[in-house]
């Protein structure tokens, strides 16, 4: 068993003690359970996060995770649903009801957990922010890319860490934007963009999926944390519990008023 097997495997048995108690004193677990199933916003396609197989079916950490959700509320991980979500879009679907959790590789923030009316409920992948570019550049070093064309998503918090690293190093840059992953590695690999940035793992999937990895090196600054992990709307994330190693007592909107060892 691979280290991603194994720890999708700890993830998942981890949440099946507890994930029923993520949606608890809301609606949503009622409105779920009246489904029959959990729907979950996910990658559009990540190698290794999430990714439909030649035969459509969605394989990933994040699938595996989702599908955790599914086995601890219906005690049966088929009950699960998958709803494709850009860095863009992957809130305004939560937030309007079209999915349940956001199981999409979406980094802790104050502003997304405070002001936009979420909240990560754990962090299950601890991630930063990369570089790739082609060898054929010849750049051994982040330092070196001042004035290159850089490819990247947007609604994403690699926006704001590439403009401030090239800030704090005094260096410029033109952004390539683009909605997704696959986009960004397409535009890449046809020359688009001198570089391309998003966190470190999604650089080591994206370029297994290029037609000649060996062509590609991912330079060795991480410029931020990323701490990576799914997120409900208010009201759904109370009573943790094990999730978080602590019991919490709760008031009735959901919200944690004091909490105390197990």
């Amino acid at each position: 068993m691979n280290f991603q097997k194994l720890t999708a495997v700890a993830v998942a048995a981890l949440v099946a003690t507890s994930a029923g108690s993520v949606f608890a004193a809301s609606k949503t677990l009622d409105a779920v359970k009246a489904r029959g199933k959990i729907q979950c916003v996910v990658n559009p396609g990540l190698t290794g996060f999430a990714n439909p197989d030649d035969k459509g079916v969605w394989k990933g950490f994040d699938i595996d995770l989702c599908r955790a959700f599914a086995a601890a509320i219906f005690n049966d991980p088929k009950a699960a649903s998958f709803k494709p979500g850009t860095g863009k879009t992957r809130f305004t679907i939560l937030r309007s009801g079209e999915a349940d959790v956001i199981t999409r590789n979406s980094t802790w923030t104050f502003v997304r957990d405070v002001d936009l009316g979420f909240d990560f409920v754990g962090v299950n992948y601890y991630d930063g922010q990369g570089f790739m570019v082609s060898k054929d550049l010849g750049v051994k070093s982040a330092k070196e890319l001042d004035g290159a064309t850089v490819c990247i998503q947007t609604g994403t918090t690699t926006e704001l860490n590439l403009a401030d690293y090239f800030r704090s190093n005094k260096m410029k840059f033109q952004p390539v934007p683009t909605e997704d992953s696959a986009e960004s590695r397409v535009n890449f690999e046809k020359g688009a963009c001198d570089v391309y940035t998003t966190d470190a793992s999604q650089l080591a999937a994206q370029r297994s999926a290029l037609q000649n990895p060996g062509k590609y090196v991912i330079l060795p600054e991480i410029i931020s944390k990323e701490p990576l992990g799914p997120v409900v709307r208010h009201g759904d994330n109370v009573c943790m519990g094990r999730y978080h190693s602590l019991v919490a007592k709760c008031n009735d909107r959901g919200r944690r008023i004091r909490r105390y060892p197990r």
